[in-house]
């Protein structure tokens, strides 16, 4: 088996544009995201998979630079984005962080290809953790048969939910027990300018070697930042 990590990504973001390649700490955030999952063990690729559109060509030129695995598709497409990257890299089971997922804890991808090794799932997912700290894994062929079956080409947004269909797939779900409480709508993801704000602080106070348990003690501590969080959801919702 073939495992590969990716991270869809493109730069023609509303709320805020080219948050990839936005820096902290003197490095583009798509790259201390790529940074951090390269500590996880037995992942072959890991692949930032974007878009054909010319508005992604300055993030093409950073990953070329930087010698990132990279696939450029479908602008709306994100499921036949990723089929054609497993055809190219020849895939068998995927594991997607989003790129606006920049505290992906590399342990929850170690966490996924265990229990992908004990049971035998069409779809792997993590519960009891807060929205932006976990992964996606799938077969390559869950993904194929999704994109023979799909009536639509626009899954740039929520695509997770076409691999929730209990009826066709078998679903294995991950589920965390963490020491340190959480409001259950807390969502930590790269969306709005406070929120690379509050990354800022974040990769400045931990550097890129930190867990979830690492966050949510710090957020316990400083009240006013999860205020704000919980805030930027509401404006999400």
């Amino acid at each position: 088996m073939k495992f590969a990590i990716f991270i869809p990504v493109r730069l023609n973001s509303k709320r805020l544009p080219k948050k990839a390649l936005k820096k902290i700490n003197g490095k583009p955030v798509i790259q201390l995201l790529v940074e951090r999952l390269q500590k996880v063990k037995n992942i072959k690729n890991i692949v930032v998979c974007t878009t054909d559109d010319p508005s992604d060509d300055e993030l093409v030129k950073f990953l070329e630079k930087m010698k990132i695995n990279f696939f450029r598709g479908s602008i709306n497409d994100i499921l036949d984005r990723f089929l054609k990257t497993t055809q190219k890299f020849s895939t068998d089971f995927i594991i997607a962080v989003d790129g606006d997922d920049i505290y992906c804890d590399p342990d929850y991808v170690e966490k996924i290809l265990t229990e992908f090794k004990k049971h035998d799932a069409d779809c792997y997912h993590i519960t009891g953790a807060p929205v932006g700290f976990t992964p996606l894994g799938f077969k390559t062929s869950t993904l194929e048969k999704i994109c023979s079956i799909k009536n639509t080409t626009n899954t740039e947004t929520g695509y997770g939910r076409f691999f929730f269909n209990t009826q066709l797939f078998k679903i294995h779900e991950i589920h965390v027990k963490l020491k340190t409480s959480f409001p259950k709508n807390l969502r930590m993801s790269l969306d709005y300018q406070t929120d690379f704000e509050i990354a800022q602080k974040i990769f400045n106070k931990f550097g890129n070697t930190f867990h979830i348990e690492d966050i949510l003690v710090f957020l316990s501590k400083n009240p006013e930042i999860l205020k704000e969080l919980i805030e930027l959801q509401i404006k999400w919702d």
